[in-house]
């Protein structure tokens, strides 16, 4: 998550807003992006409950009037993040694939390639708050853009209560993503 963190941050200095910067969060420093609630307790919290968790890190701050080409920029610093875990999922499959390593070396790094698979597709959903609003927000015509700007005002519980009333519906969707992805990347490599 510090990877993915970092990139929205990078991203969005690479633009013009030098928010995240001004407040530390362009580095790969896990404890810069920790989130008390959303990184520790709510995984936690669903862990115990049985249900599978929510990976989330403390949000990169950015200022979309300060950053360059208006709604594009942001859906750039959008993506940055969901991009940077499918870069790290294809580069760990590459290296699954080229290298015999011990079983331990492989389950970890299979492991890091799905927690990266699992990342890059939960957060391209196109639901505010997550990235893949940002992208959808960038192309949408502007009263779609404005019911996304209210939902997004909302913040992270709507976003928790929308996954639980959609689970049903995402859950195969996003099992199915997440699997051709997989074996997308990583073939008979494991």
């Amino acid at each position: 998550m510090a990877f993915h963190e970092a990139m929205h941050a990078f991203a969005a200095d690479w633009l013009g807003d030098t928010t995240a910067r001004e407040e530390g969060r362009i580095t790969l420093n896990p404890l810069a992006h920790i989130d008390p609630i959303m990184t520790i307790a709510l995984p936690a919290v669903l862990l115990l409950l049985g249900l599978p968790p929510i990976l989330a890190a403390k949000p990169v701050p950015f200022n979309p009037a300060r950053v360059k080409y208006g709604e594009f920029g942001a859906a750039l610093i959008g993506i940055a993040g969901p991009l940077t875990n499918l870069v790290l999922a294809t580069l760990t499959a590459g290296v699954l694939k080229l290298i015999a390593l011990p079983e331990v070396a492989t389950t970890a790094l299979v492991i890091f390639c799905v927690l990266n698979v699992a990342l890059f597709v939960f957060n391209m959903l196109p639901i505010p708050p997550l990235d893949g609003s940002r992208l959808l927000y960038a192309f949408a015509p502007e009263p779609v853009q404005r019911v996304m700007a209210q939902i997004e005002g909302m913040g992270f519980a709507f976003l928790l209560i929308i996954l639980f009333v959609l689970l049903p519906v995402l859950s195969p969707i996003l099992q199915d993503a997440n699997g051709a992805l997989l074996r997308f990347l990583l073939g008979n490599a494991i």
